[in-house]
This record gives structure tokens, sequence and C-alpha cells, in this order.
């Protein structure tokens, strides 16, 4: 009988084993004080062996006696006695030290846990190139992304792709990347022993999408069901760290990675969560490496995960007086509004977000910058519109047409703090963009093209008086040449003249309207001009002299008169030919 009772146990304890195994593999918790995953997997096996040293007993519960006897059992024997007081004191641990960790108690901490550099904008966030803007969101990517993915035909039916997009700097530009995954459990068995064949790159700029082939095949990755699975692959790497979230990236010879930061929490036992270790996963062999965040590569660029990012700036701005004021009186609390997006800044990802008041009106105070990589935040004093005010702003300006707004990307504009918003259709496709001024976001300028759309900006923002020539003189270039080609169009009811300089192919959009003066210029002659870059058209800002000092720069100044034998040889225009192009406005013709 007592050989029974052993063999009962035995095969309990060794149940037990193995549901505890298989919820570890499954659930894969860390072994890590800091962890609440690693409390709850304390307290079921816990609970496991307690039901195991007293196994016998309650399969047999039934009466109220049976429980009774259940009592004497506990407390006559030791075993079971020492299972309850450790799962006591594990429960009365885990609570007392969620409770020390929380901001109620620690609101100071929470407060430092970032601490922004105040910045000034027009100095520090420098007008960008148009294929630096990205200008295309998640969801636009994703669109792409598919699109590209159904072209190819020897991989469509084996393999998706992961809903990942990761937005990184590649190469100096803003891209997003992503992986394909295994579009089943039947694919992923027939196609695992080569793994995954190519990941996605799609350039937020030019919107050119390609498909990158891995000739090894990316082993790791989320879509894997064993041992390769990545996160489990960096469990049993590294087995107490805390990993937050993951993502996708290429270094600089494409070779695909997964970066892995390490939580590291600085408040009690739970709270003042950071990042303080990076683990980079090369996605094709396996190799990881683990570092300090200040010792990782400068091709990184996803190290602090967006949403922990904003949440630190929010106790930051929240709990600036107190923890009491931040429900109470709320003095002086700020936080981030709903929202952000990113921003490339000096080769790294930088994560936007406005700062408006907790009050709850439509307005910020500022808008703050963090780097994804090193942690540095920068908040920039600019009253103006929160983002979704400008949203419905710029929807208002197309409302015939019923485009929608993606969440805005801040831009220096002129030395203007501006909303850059691209507007979709109910296909989800780019249509239009539009520009915002923050502190007036009244002033909105659409346009089919980037160029097009701050053409029309910057020339709205001269009529208002937000910008004088010092600014635009400033952002511009200069050239002195002579005329090669001259053609003259009609848009939006405004003529414009486009000029062609010997030994340079660059068009010069000079609107008649602000320079009447370029009606005494042809072909042959020989101008200066002051024009910000554009494509496919610079637009001339001043008309100079020969010297290259500027006559007239469109606004106040008139141009001095020209000989009368000058004259006389420009006085007659170059003949306007008119055509429809495909957008409705007439098309420039050669003169």
């Amino acid at each position: 009988m007592k050989g029974i009772k052993t063999k009962i146990k035995l095969f309990l304890a060794l149940a037990a084993l193995i549901v505890v195994g298989i919820y570890y593999y499954v659930a894969l918790p860390a072994i890590n004080i800091h962890s609440t995953d690693f409390w709850l997997f304390l307290i079921v096996a816990l609970v496991i062996l307690l039901v195991i040293s007293v196994g016998r007993k309650m399969m047999h519960l039934q009466t109220k006696e049976d429980f009774r006897d259940l009592r004497y059992e506990i407390r006559g024997r030791k075993s079971p006695k020492v299972i309850l007081a450790v799962l006591a004191a594990v429960i009365v641990v885990f609570a007392v030290g969620s409770i020390l960790s929380s901001p109620i108690v620690n609101a100071k901490k929470y407060h430092n846990l970032l601490v922004p550099e105040t910045g000034n904008f027009a100095e520090e966030i420098e007008q960008i190139s148009y294929n630096q803007i990205p200008l295309l969101d998640k969801a636009s990517a994703e669109l792409l992304g598919n699109r590209k993915m159904g072209s190819m035909v020897d991989m469509v039916s084996q393999f998706e792709v992961s809903p990942l997009y990761s937005q990184i700097n590649y190469q100096g530009r803003p891209v997003r990347v992503t992986p394909l995954v295994y579009a089943s459990p039947i694919k992923w068995f027939t196609n695992q022993s080569n793994g995954i064949p190519a990941y996605i790159t799609i350039d937020m700029a030019t919107q050119d999408t390609e498909l990158v082939k891995v000739p090894e095949g990316i082993r790791y990755s989320e879509s894997e069901y064993f041992n390769r699975n990545i996160y489990r692959h960096l469990r049993f790497q590294y087995p107490t760290y805390l990993f937050d979230q993951l993502s996708f990236e290429i270094d600089d010879e494409g070779t695909p990675y997964w970066i892995c930061p390490v939580k590291e929490f600085t408040i009690g036992l739970f709270g003042g969560q950071t990042i303080g270790k990076v683990v980079l996963c090369n996605a094709v062999t396996g190799e990881c490496q683990s570092m300090d965040v200040e010792d990782c590569p400068t091709w990184v660029d996803r190290v602090y995960p967006a949403d922990l990012l904003v949440q630190m700036y929010d106790y930051h701005g929240t709990l600036v007086n107190g923890f009491i004021n931040s429900v109470l009186g709320q003095k002086g609390c700020l936080h981030t509004t709903a929202g952000y997006n990113y921003l490339a800044k000096d080769d790294d990802v930088w994560v936007y977000t406005g700062v408006t008041s907790v009050s709850g009106d439509r307005s910020n105070v500022g808008f703050v910058l963090m780097n994804q990589r090193t942690k540095e935040t920068k908040y920039y004093e600019v009253a103006g519109a929160e983002e979704y005010s400008a949203m419905e702003s710029a929807e208002g300006q197309v409302q015939n047409l019923g485009y929608r707004a993606t969440f805005p990307l801040l831009l220096n504009i002129s030395g203007e703090p501006t909303y850059f918003i691209a507007l979709k259709d109910n296909a989800g496709l780019v249509k239009k963009y539009a520009m915002v001024n923050i502190q007036r976001y009244q002033n909105v300028a659409i346009g089919d093209t980037v160029a097009e759309c701050e053409k029309t900006y910057v020339k709205m923002l001269r009529e208002e008086g937000q910008v004088d020539n010092t600014v635009l003189t400033e952002d511009a270039s200069s050239v002195t040449g002579t005329i090669r080609r001259m053609a003259q169009g009609v848009v939006d009811g405004n003529t414009h003249f486009y000029l062609v300089l010997e030994g340079n192919d660059q068009i010069y959009d000079v609107s008649m309207a602000e320079f009447m003066e370029i009606v005494r210029y042809d072909v042959g002659d020989e101008i200066t001009l002051s024009y910000l870059a554009g494509d496919p058209a610079a637009t001339v800002i001043s008309l100079g002299d020969d010297s290259g000092e500027p006559e007239t720069d469109g606004i106040s100044a008139q141009p001095e008169a020209k000989s009368e034998e000058t004259e006389a040889e420009t006085t007659a225009p170059a003949q306007e030919v008119s055509g429809e192009s495909e957008d409705g406005k007439s098309a420039p013709s050669e003169a």
C-alpha cells in the first residue's frame, strides 16, 4: 500500500514538472524578480505543488467532513504548511512591491525618468529636401508591400508580408522594412528548412518598393513555431532578460537583424521602466550580441520603443507637481497628444508628438522630439493647433473629394513650424498633400505634389506677412546665366514663365503675378535668379541684375528700367500656346 502511494506521488510530481515545463516553453517568462510573469509563474508552481502534496485528499472532497479532514491534514503535515507559507509570502511581496513601485509614492522619480532639453525650432530643425520627407504612413506602406508581394508569383502562395514595417534611416533615406512570414502552419512545415527567402523595403519618400532576397534565408523570425521562434531563441539565450518590443532592421550592408531592447526597472520591483541593454540578433544565423545602449552601433535606429518614450514624457509632464496634483488640481500638468509620427534627423529616427494641457483643449503648447536610439529629448515651445485640428482643417479644403488626412509630420518650411499631411482616398492611396501652419492652422496649402504644395504654402506665408524675404533668402540659392529656353503657361489662373539657362537643365518657375518685369526678358538675355529648390521646377523668389545683386524680391522692390534697346527687344512676349494637361491645368509651352 505504501509503495502505491509513493508511485502516485512520483507520478503526480512528474506530471507537475511536465505541466510547468510546457508552461515555461509556451509562456517564456524571464527568471527575473522584476518580471510580473515570473511572480505569476511562481504562484502557479506553488499552487501545483500544494495540490500534489494533498492530492489524495482533494480527490475525495465531497462533504463538510472531508474539508475538515483536509484542514487537519494540512495542519498535521509539514510540507503543505511550508508551501502555504511560501505562497502567502510570494503574494504579499508581489502586492507590496507593486504598490511601492507605483507613481503614487514615487512621483518625483517618475518625473525624472526623462528630462527634456528646451530647443530652438528655427535653429535646430533644418529644412529638409523632398527626397527625405516620409510621404507615406504605415497603412500606405502596407498597401505597397502587399501589392509588391502579390506580384511575386513564386512566393505569394507560400508567404505573406509581416505587419511590422519598422521605420528606419537606411543610407540616409527614410525607409520602412519588414520581413515575410509563413502563410500558414502547413506552409511553414514545407518551407522551414530553407527559411524565409526575403524581406521588403519601402522608400517612404519616393514610394519605391523592393523585395530583397536573402540567399541563406531568414531562419529566426516571429512566424517560426519551435526553437527558431525569435522570442524562444532569445529566452533560451538570455533567461533573465526582460525584452521590450522587438523591431526588424537592416544594417548598412542589408543584413537583416532583430533589435531587442532589454527592460531595466529603476523604481522598486516593477516601476520606472527604461532600456538598459540591447541585443542584436542576426536573423539569418541567430548569432546574438548583448551590449549597453551607449555601445549600440549607429545604424540601429529603434532601441527605445515609441510607446515607451511617449509614456516617459507623460510621466514627466503630469507628475511635475506630485501625484495628487496630477489627479485633482492638475496645475502645470501637460501630456502628449493622442498620436505620434517619425522624423529623420542627424541619421537617427526621432519620435514626434505634440504637447498639450490635460484640460482637454484643442491646442498645443509645444512639441517634443525623442531619439529612439539614445533617448535624447528636445522640447520646442511653439503654441498652436494640435494635430487633429490641423487634420480637420486640411480635410476641410478637400471635403468635396472626401479625402482623409494622415497624422501630421512636423517640418520647417521657411523658418515656420508646419504640419505636413498626406491626404488619402477611400482606397488608402495618397492623392494630395497639405501644409498647415501650426500657429495659424486656418492657413492651409494643398498641392498634387510636395513641390507644388510648398510653393503654394510659401506664397501664402509671404502674403500673410508671416515670413519676409530675409528668411526666404537664407534658404535660397542664386544663379546667373543666359536664357536658353523660355516657356509660358497658366496655373490656377496665373501666368508663369518657365526658364532654362545655358549649361543647366534645371527649370525655374517665375510667377508673372509677382514678377511682371519677366516679360522684358527673352531667349539670349542674361538673368540672375534667387530660387528655392524644387522638383520638377525651382521656385524663383527674386530677380536680379547681372552682378548678382537682387533687383526685385517680388514683394516691394520695383525693377530698374532697362535700356531702351533691351526693352525694345523684349516687349513682344513669348507667344502662349494653350494646352490642357492631365490635371486640367494649362500646360507650359515653349516660346
